[in-house]
C-alpha cells in the first residue's frame, strides 16, 4: 500500500525536465515572435513616399519640417521653425524622386524649393500640429503618389492628371470643413 502512494505522488506532478522543456519552448516562441515584430517595425521606419507622415509622427512629433537634398539621398528635420535642421537619422527610400506641387492656376509643377547647405532641395514638407501636412504629388520608380494634406494616407495613382484631380478634390474638402492650418 505504501508503494502505491509514492507512485501516485510522482505521476501527479511535473518533473524538473518537463518544466525546463516548457520554459525553453515558451522562450523560443517569444524570441522568434519578438524578432519578427522588431524587423517589421524597422521596415516601417524607412522614409518613403508611402510612409512620410507615419514615420515622422510615430515618435510623437506632430510638428516640423523635413527637407531632403542630394537627389533625396540626404534628409534633415527640424521640430520647430526656430530650431536648426538636424540630419535625419532613419533609413531613406527617396532617391530619384520627383516632387510636384499645384500652382495658383491649378497646374502641377515640379517643386524647386531652393537650396540648403549649397545643395539643391528636392523635397520640402511641413507637418503641422493639427495633423495636416504639405500636400504633394511624388513620382518615384515609375509610381505616382498623391500625398494629401489631411484626409487619409498616400494614394498610388496611375497618372499625374489623376493625382491633380485628387489634390483639387482634397482642397475642396478643406475649404468646406472650416479647418484652418
Amino acid at each position: 500500500m505504501q508503494a502505491n502512494r509514492t507512485a501516485g505522488k510522482m505521476t501527479g506532478g511535473f518533473s524538473l525536465i518537463e518544466l525546463l522543456l516548457v520554459i525553453f519552448i515558451v522562450s523560443l516562441v517569444y524570441f522568434l515572435g519578438f524578432s519578427t515584430v522588431k524587423k517589421a517595425k524597422e521596415t516601417s521606419k524607412v522614409l518613403s513616399p508611402e510612409t512620410f507622415k507615419s514615420v515622422i509622427t510615430q515618435n510623437g512629433t506632430k510638428e516640423g519640417t523635413l527637407i531632403c537634398t542630394e537627389h533625396c539621398s540626404q534628409c534633415y528635420f527640424r521640430k520647430k521653425i526656430n530650431t536648426p535642421f538636424e540630419p535625419y537619422s532613419g533609413k531613406l527610400n527617396l532617391k530619384g524622386m520627383t516632387v510636384y506641387t499645384l500652382d495658383a492656376q491649378e497646374m502641377l509643377v515640379q517643386e524647386e524649393p531652393g537650396q540648403y547647405q549649397h545643395e539643391k532641395i528636392c523635397l520640402h514638407v511641413h507637418f503641422y500640429a493639427n495633423g495636416s501636412s504639405t500636400p504633394l504629388v511624388v513620382k518615384k520608380d515609375e509610381k505616382i503618389y498623391f500625398l494629401p494634406s489631411f484626409f487619409g494616407g498616400p494614394q498610388e495613382v496611375a497618372s499625374l492628371e489623376e493625382a491633380k484631380k485628387l489634390w483639387i478634390k482634397d482642397a475642396e474638402k478643406l475649404r468646406g470643413s472650416g479647418v484652418i492650418y
